[in-house]
């Protein structure tokens, strides 16, 4: 399987089976996917002499997260899979964040930054290696995240990606049972989007051309829009 996520500011590439991770490479930089993605790719199978056509199945972040990011990621799997006539998996980024935590049994609160003072989110346990999922993803305040937290805060629950500084921030006061995980386990791996999307496999296979990002908020251009037409025209 080559696991691709670009969802957010980190570009992770992996090469998996269905039980090791052959390699995984990872850039966080400030260069955009569309730069680094592709030759990430290249350098992942050429340091694990393994060619292109010997991928089975392409396994892809494919939201919420970042519009543009999604759009290439996506866009990339799409192009090679179909190429190669091989099936894909997309799979939610917060779902593949909270894998980050498999090994470690208890609550997850996964939390994306999505600006405009509002996180992606969505909470899973882990036990015993697999993955639960406790509430849809979603696009909320941090302050409404309170009384969803609040239901789990009588154990520990860790904070994954990059808007988990900004939930411990303004929340760990209120709940001391917020645990803030360390820097790695924050960012997107491929090497979890891949294991996620193997706890998906069959059922959720798609062709490349049904491959389609998944949106939780309209993008910010379409949201310009809409508050200009409900205003008459005028910006707000």
């Amino acid at each position: 399987m080559l696991a691709l996520d670009t969802s957010a500011k980190t570009t992770s590439v992996s090469f998996c089976d269905d039980t090791h991770v052959i390699a995984e490479f990872s850039v966080n930089t400030m260069r955009t996917h569309s730069q680094t993605l592709m030759p990430m790719i290249e350098s992942a199978l050429s340091c694990c002499g393994a060619a292109l056509s010997e991928t089975e199945l392409f396994a892809v972040s494919s939201g919420p997260g970042s519009f543009t990011g999604l759009r290439i990621g996506i866009g990339a799997v799409k192009g090679l899979a179909l190429g190669l006539s091989k099936p894909c998996i997309g799979v939610s980024t917060l779902e593949a964040l909270a894998y980050n935590m498999i090994d470690q049994n208890g609550i997850i609160l996964a939390a994306m930054d999505a600006r405009c003072k509002q996180v992606y989110c969505a909470l899973f346990e882990a036990e015993n290696q697999t993955m639960t999922r406790l509430t849809p993803d979603t696009a909320c305040s941090i302050a409404s995240l309170r009384e969803t937290i609040a239901s789990f805060a009588d154990a520990p629950i860790t904070l994954v990606g990059d808007g988990a500084h900004l939930c411990f921030k303004e929340l760990s006061d209120e709940f001391p049972t917020l645990v803030l995980a360390s820097e790695p386990n924050r960012m997107q791996r491929a090497s979890s989007v891949a294991r996620c999307a193997l706890s998906h496999f069959p059922q959720d296979c798609t062709d490349a051309a049904d491959l389609m990002p998944f949106y939780l908020r309209l993008p910010q251009a379409q949201r310009e829009l809409l508050r200009k037409q409900s205003t008459g025209g005028q910006s707000l």
